[in-house]
């Protein structure tokens, strides 16, 4: 079964030889999403989920400077214009990852920060070129992702290292995040679509139901976590409408170090 496809604007969606790619391609924005970019993103990766002869996704950003940096301060003004909680989908972009029985490859070219950071985290598999970044910058810009972004990341990479990464905002390279766990291979610029395709050809040998089976299994040790997530969300959103997010928002417009402080009552 295959969707009808609409005409997007905010990513490139390609398929070939069992391999579905989606690229978000805002590079003058450093592939920041919007509310758009997330719907479009859940439209393909169940498109890809439900065709049967794609066997893997590759997630990537368009160009070479950034993978994602997560939602576009740019245009956030107490909220992102779009449906859901926060008027972002973007908790529904992360279950459409998890839920797409096919496994997902983050080809990560360049910045991961913030909630490209966590689309990382909730990624099957990443491959990092050497001149990659990732990174959260939430309490830098009076944000958080308290769900797949905290949780799921302490699985990943340890509950001491998650906590290191959110509550200082530091910039970690590609061989550091390899380190910690955070992606699985790291290769020179000029031979990560290479590593990625010779990655993608071993799984489209393999069976696709015991993939499945075995993609699905690994998730409901963390399913919980989803559940955790869309209630903080709601919190989320009280937050977004305080002085304090308010500040975090503007000082990053304004390209000003942020005075949080001043606005915590």
């Amino acid at each position: 079964m295959e969707m009808t496809t609409p005409v997007y604007t905010d990513i490139l969606y390609t398929k070939a030889d069992g391999i579905a790619t989606i690229t978000i391609n805002r590079p003058k924005q450093y592939n920041a999403f919007t509310a758009n970019t997330c719907e479009e993103l859940i439209h393909a990766f169940k498109d890809a989920d439900y065709d049967r002869s794609i066997g893997v996704v590759v997630l990537t950003g368009a160009g070479e400077k950034a993978f994602c940096t997560g939602g576009d301060q740019g245009t956030q003004d107490g909220g992102y214009g779009g449906r859901g909680v926060i008027g972002l989908p973007i908790e529904e972009v992360q279950s459409a990852i998890r839920d797409c029985s096919k496994p997902v490859i983050a080809r990560v070219n360049g910045f991961a920060i913030g909630g490209g950071n966590v689309l990382v985290t909730i990624c099957d598999l990443a491959i990092a070129s050497e001149n990659a970044q990732l990174g959260q910058a939430g309490p830098r810009v009076g944000s958080v992702d308290p769900g797949f972004g905290t949780a799921l990341l302490a699985r990943v990479v340890g509950e001491k290292k998650a906590r290191e990464i959110w509550y200082l905002c530091r910039r970690y390279t590609a061989q550091q995040a390899l380190e910690m766990g955070l992606v699985n291979c790291v290769v020179p610029q000029d031979q990560l679509d290479a590593e990625v395709k010779k990655w993608c050809d071993e799984i489209v040998e393999k069976s696709p139901t015991a993939i499945a089976l075995a993609k699905k299994s690994f998730n409901v040790d963390t399913e919980m976590i989803r559940g955790m997530g869309g209630l903080a969300m709601h919190a989320l959103k009280l937050y977004y409408e305080s002085p304090e997010s308010a500040e975090g928002g503007n000082a990053f417009r304004e390209k000003r170090k942020p005075e949080f402080r001043k606005h915590v009552k």
